[in-house]
């Protein structure tokens, strides 16, 4: 046990990431039956959409499980009042103040992590009074920080801004990656790539297998004078590239984004259009796998390295 495990009342401090458009009940209550946490991805569903898997994922599983919620959404005020009154007990947020929700969900006996890119919203977010903070380094996919600040950099330098218990996030996927940010402090793990490429990911088939050919560089952080995001480099995201090497600005950007083509890609499985969010460890990732055998091949590996580490003789 420890402080991840102690506050959400799981076995493994691994914790999967709420993924828009690939985090449905299915792969969050497979998470949490296999002893991670589960989380659904709010940021891409409606407030009725969201209640309904909330339904689903209590019926699939007796563990604990929680909702991502980004907060730069209109309809976020809806969101919370379903997860209130659906008796969810754990919500990360992102993207936005964590002032805004996090008193009123403790006061409705909910556990609140808050997702930051940076050690000042990490200092931010422990005055919000928040119960765990996420540390996403510059490798993750999605959404990222603007100072692309790598997660072997980010987690210390978080350690050194608050005492809440301390999640690591971005470029890890592997027992290796996990041991690397506990070794630097942190206190658990949120994964997101490597569920992803899981049968019970909601992502769309030509997607998963699409990120199972990733190799170095064939990600890219882009749009940065919107919101930043890593993605699979393919015709839109080359479009990006070439719009930004001639300068577009934020507005000719946004108009080249367009609406729904986070939907288009991850989940219709439109490989040239589409935006196809995943993470730097998506060259490490080389078959589609069930959850339970994710978890279990990271923790395996985890163990047997911790094991190997405490027999090791440093000499220099």
């Amino acid at each position: 046990m420890n402080r991840i495990t102690n506050l959400f009342n799981i076995k493994y401090p691994i914790i999967q990431g709420g993924m828009i458009w690939c985090s449905g009940w299915e792969l969050a209550s497979a998470v949490s039956n296999a002893g991670g946490l589960g989380l659904i991805g709010a940021g891409s569903m409606y407030p009725e959409v969201l209640k309904e898997h909330i339904q689903k994922a209590k019926k699939a599983t007796n563990n604990p499980f929680g909702v991502n919620v980004p907060l730069l959404y209109p309809q976020t005020e809806d969101i919370m009042k379903i997860i209130i009154e659906e008796g969810v007990k754990i919500v990360f947020t992102s993207a936005g103040n964590p002032k805004t929700w996090t008193k009123h969900l403790q006061e409705n006996e909910i556990k609140v992590a808050h997702v930051v890119a940076n050690s000042s919203f990490a200092e931010k977010a422990d005055i919000a009074g928040v119960d765990a903070i996420v540390a996403e380094g510059f490798e993750a996919g999605g959404h990222n920080g603007r100072e692309e600040t790598t997660t072997m950099n980010l987690i210390p330098l978080v350690g050194t801004k608050t005492a809440k218990p301390l999640i690591a996030a971005g470029g890890i996927g592997t027992g290796r990656t996990m041991l690397a940010a506990m070794i630097l402090g942190a206190d658990g793990v949120q994964i997101g790539s490597r569920f992803v490429a899981s049968f019970e990911s909601s992502a769309h088939e030509d997607f998963k297998n699409e990120i199972l050919k990733a190799k170095e560089g064939h990600t890219k952080l882009l749009l940065k004078k919107l919101v930043p995001v890593r993605l699979i480099m393919n015709k839109f995201a080359g479009d990006i590239v070439k719009a930004e090497n001639e300068g577009a600005s934020k507005e000719q950007l946004s108009k080249i984004l367009g609406r729904g083509r986070a939907k288009s890609g991850m989940f219709q499985g439109d490989l040239q259009e589409g935006e196809l969010e995943i993470g730097q460890i998506s060259t490490q990732i080389n078959k589609i796998n069930s959850t339970k055998n994710i978890i279990d091949d990271i923790i395996s590996e985890y163990q047997t390295l911790k094991q190997q580490l405490n027999h090791v003789r440093f000499s220099f």
